[in-house]
Parts: structure tokens; C-alpha cells; sequence
């Protein structure tokens, strides 16, 4: 038995075969064409899928999971990611579930990205075995998905965990979404580089102004740089406390290419978690690397399929991948 899985994000739509215990055993990916066409975007879906069709394993595929950039729809088996133009209210669902060699009766199970790495790390990594836990990508936006009672908590469409969008600044700068204040417009990467330009700081000849830049800067005890991560910090802090407190979590788990940042990051995260979270409650809640990186979609999107249909994942008795092997928790 094997479960399929779909990542789709915006740089690449990756695709694999996992099995119960949370090795991947076929791996396909393709460029992500995020400037053309809907069915453009669909051909490079097809183009993975057509190529784990082929596999061995494909012949025990028992459930399929997709995990998207978001927003998604759930209910509506629909996709509108924000960095994919082309689609929205995309049927993804439906377009997979139509693949001539998808086994007949498999109804792809959706979810969004950041819910996928939640059911990952919940499975396989740094929140292995807890009941209740925030899992958060940090990145160029700021996404989070939850497990509730020892269980994947995804609501009713699909979004539940969304911690970018939690407001952490009444007066602060308009986002997007349509609020102001965000904690992603506070704490992405895109804000850590954009907070420190505007304080003066510059990266190194030739290097772009990436949040990987103003770290590597704040490593080499530069004020300014520090500055930015510091306030990311607090941000991030603010929302996490208020999902503690509402939630009353195990563990809060900070995956994504800004806590790659390591002690930069999560020193101040966790000195400032100690000045919102102070109610008795929800003081001490350990705050945490993910320990799942490359193929934490994948995973988490098999995850996720096995979870909606009852099955229970198998504890890991192999790395996840076949080259890469991934820590036990």
C-alpha cells in the first residue's frame, strides 16, 4: 500500500509515492509555470502524475492527498494560491480525480500547504506524538496549520491555523488580506528584508536584500539587522501567544526559510513568547524547529489523506526519503 501525494507551490509542483511508514519510494517533479495558463499549470500537475503512474508501486495506491499554497476550499475541491495568478477557484481536486490512471473511486484529499507540514511534523517530526500543536511556515508569507486533540485540525474550509492573518498591530500598515497589522506583513521574510533596507541597512555588494542576508548580517553583530529579526520576533511572539491562549498547545513548531535563521530567530521569538504568553496556562510552551524540510508536503499531504480517511499512519522505521534521510523525533 502506498499513498500518492501533490505539493503545488510556486516555483514547483512536486509529486510522490509514500509509504505507510513515511519513506517516499517515487518522486516526481516539474517546474512551476506560475505566469501561464490554468491548463497550462494543469499540464505540469498531469506531467507528475503521468510519471508516477509509472512506477511499480503505483498499482497499490490506496488514497491520495494534494497539499496547495493557499487559500483553499476544501469542501469545493477548489485552489486560488496567491502566487499562482492563473488559478482561482481552480478544480484541482476534480482535474486530479479525473487522471485516466487515478484508481476508480479515489477522491484526492485537499489541503493547504501549512496544514500539510502540520500533519508532517505531527507524523514524523518535532511534534510527533503531542496532542495539541501550532506548526508555522515562516517564509516569504507567514502560514500555520494545527493538531487538536491529537488530531489534524484543517476547519471547515480548509484554512484553520492561518496565524499570518492574525492582526498583532491595530494601526499598523495595510495588508493584502485586507486587514492592517498582520503578523506576515510583520514577520515574512519579504518584511525582515523590507524592515531593515528601510533602517539603513545594506546588503553586501552583488548579494540581494534577502531576510537570509539581513540573518547572516545579524550573526556578524550588525545593530540594524538585528533590529528587523528582533521585531519579526515580537510579531510572531504576539500570534503565537494568542494561539496558545485560545488552545492551549504542547508545542509550537517554526519550519520555512526564515528559521533557517536558527538562535537569530528564535532567541528573541522566545524571549518575547515569555512576555505575551503570561498567563499560568500557557507559560513554558516549547518552541521548536521543524525537523522536516524538503519533502514535508509530500509527507504531509499523504498524512492528511490517511488521517481524513481514518487510516493511521505507521510509526517511521525508515528515513522519509531515499536519499535524504530525515531525524526521528
Amino acid at each position: 500500500m502506498v499513498y500518492g501525494a501533490l505539493d503545488i507551490g510556486g516555483t514547483k509542483i512536486a509529486g510522490a509515492l509514500v509509504d505507510p511508514g513515511g519513506r517516499l519510494v517515487a518522486r516526481a517533479q516539474r517546474p512551476t509555470p506560475a505566469r501561464g495558463s490554468a491548463e497550462a499549470l494543469m499540464g505540469a500537475v498531469t506531467a507528475v502524475l503521468d510519471e508516477l503512474s509509472a512506477h511499480p508501486a503505483w498499482a497499490s495506491l490506496d488514497r491520495f492527498g494534494i497539499a496547495s499554497a493557499g487559500p483553499v476550499d476544501t469542501a469545493a475541491g477548489t485552489v486560488s494560491p496567491v502566487n499562482i495568478s492563473a488559478w482561482r477557484g481552480f478544480p484541482l481536486v476534480a482535474r486530479v480525480r479525473a487522471h485516466p490512471r487515478m484508481p476508480a473511486g479515489t477522491v484526492p484529499v485537499l489541503v493547504g500547504d501549512a496544514v500539510a507540514m502540520a500533519a508532517a511534523e505531527h507524523w514524523l517530526g518535532a511534534a510527533r506524538g503531542v496532542d495539541n500543536a501550532l506548526c508555522m511556515v515562516v517564509s516569504t508569507g507567514v502560514g500555520g496549520g494545527m493538531v487538536l486533540g491529537g488530531r489534524l485540525h484543517t476547519g471547515r474550509s480548509g484554512n484553520a491555523g492561518h496565524i499570518g492573518h492574525i492582526s498583532v498591530d491595530l494601526d499598523g500598515e495595510p495588508c493584502p488580506c485586507g486587514a492592517r497589522g498582520c503578523v506576515e506583513g510583520l514577520a515574512s521574510g519579504t518584511a525582515i528584508a523590507a524592515r531593515a533596507l528601510a533602517a539603513g541597512w545594506t546588503p553586501p555588494p552583488g548579494a540581494d536584500a534577502t531576510a537570509a542576508a539581513v540573518a547572516e548580517a545579524a550573526r556578524a553583530g550588525d545593530a540594524t539587522a538585528r533590529a528587523a529579526y528582533d521585531r519579526a520576533a515580537q510579531a510572531l511572539a504576539a500570534g503565537i501567544a494568542a494561539a496558545i491562549t485560545l488552545v492551549e498547545l504542547d508545542v509550537v513548531v517554526v519550519g520555512g526559510g526564515v528559521a533557517q535563521a536558527g538562535d537569530t530567530l528564535f532567541t528573541p521569538l522566545r524571549r518575547w513568547l515569555d512576555a505575551y504568553a503570561v498567563l499560568g496556562f500557557a507559560r513554558g510552551v516549547p518552541v521548536v524547529p521543524a525537523r522536516l524540510a524538503l519533502d514535508a508536503g509530500l509527507i504531509g499531504a499523504a498524512a492528511a489523506a490517511a488521517a481524513h480517511t481514518g487510516a493511521a499512519p505507521a510509526p517511521p522505521t525508515a528515513p522519509t526519503s531515499p536519499t535524504a534521510p530525515v531525524p526521528a523525533a
